[in-house]
């Protein structure tokens, strides 16, 4: 058996003192807490119950007022640039989507080799009386020959406010270019305004357009731009 060391004595010591520090009072253990420190023990946690749900609300009540002050001012400035936008859209629709419906033609019929246009250019007359007649106009096909494009022909398309026709041109290198033609009008079904050139980039080929007299006129084609305006100038000041 071995000797006690001195680690045992302290072990002791200290389990002396703790038998005697539960022994100090031992009778206050059994009494019943006084009813005044219950209440104060409860009222300092109801108040740090609501102290903190009164800054969780307020947290919440000022991330809310955030979250509705910057809706209602980016609702406010989308309005405004949507009511701007759409202001402007309603007024240039009417040519804008001439303008894309000359050139959704131009990229489905210039490609075809065999039928690119329902009446050739061999029947010129009977083709210029045909659509002149379906669009209650007298029309006229531009001369482009001293620009390097003869006519192939024409056709007959549907449009948004009635008959269209196209004029299909062609160069040496097989390279065309289309007159669409039709009535334009405003969103109050009045004849739109005349209009100087405009440009339409893409989707899918460029155009330009104008209006003349109630009449749009979109000359589209896969070429520059300066090269496709000084064709629409020619076709401007024939018609």
């Amino acid at each position: 058996m071995s000797a006690p060391t001195d680690s045992d004595d302290d072990a002791r010591r200290w389990a002396a003192q703790r038998e005697a520090l539960r022994g100090l009072h031992r009778e206050l253990l059994h009494e019943p807490v006084p009813e005044h420190l219950l209440q104060t023990v409860e009222q300092a946690g109801n108040q740090r119950f609501w102290s903190r749900r009164w800054m969780q609300a307020g947290a919440l009540a000022a991330s809310v007022l955030v979250a509705f002050g910057a809706g209602w001012i980016g609702h406010g400035q989308w309005n405004m640039r949507s009511a701007v936008g759409t202001q402007a859209t309603r007024a240039a629709a009417p040519a804008l989507a001439f303008a894309h419906d000359a050139a959704v033609a131009h990229a489905v019929y210039s490609p075809e080799k065999r039928h690119p246009v329902e009446v050739a250019a061999t029947e010129q007359q009977h083709l210029v009386q045909w659509l002149s007649r379906r669009l209650d106009k007298p029309l006229k096909v531009p001369d482009l020959n001293a620009e390097g494009y003869a006519l192939v022909g024409g056709r007959l398309l549907p449009g948004a406010e009635g008959a269209r026709a196209q004029f299909m041109f062609e160069d040496g290198a097989g390279q065309r270019v289309t007159l669409y033609i039709g009535a334009l009008t405003d969103r109050k079904g009045a004849s739109a305004q005349e209009s100087a050139f405009h440009f339409a980039a893409g989707e899918p080929v460029a155009s330009f357009y104008w209006v003349d007299q109630g009449f749009g006129y979109a000359l589209a084609g896969k070429l520059p731009r300066e090269k496709l305006l000084a064709l629409a100038d020619v076709v401007y000041k024939q018609l």
